[in-house]
């Protein structure tokens, strides 16, 4: 049997670990932040708490 499938229906690649499928998942490339950024991120998670965490809900583009 395949060691590897692929489902076109949800376009991912899995993985044969015995009877089981499991999915290949990797995790996407984040971009480092710079020193102000990190500084902006920690007083929004300090002081605006309410827009830290709307940011973050929002797929986190604007906080990482």
């Amino acid at each position: 049997m395949k060691k590897y499938t692929f489902d076109a229906k949800n376009g991912l690649w899995y993985e044969q670990c015995g009877e089981y499928q499991l999915p290949c998942l990797t995790v996407p490339n984040s971009k480092m932040i710079g020193r102000w950024g990190q500084h902006h991120r920690r007083y929004l998670r300090q002081h605006k708490y309410g827009t830290y965490t709307a940011l973050l809900l929002m797929t986190a583009a604007h906080l990482w």
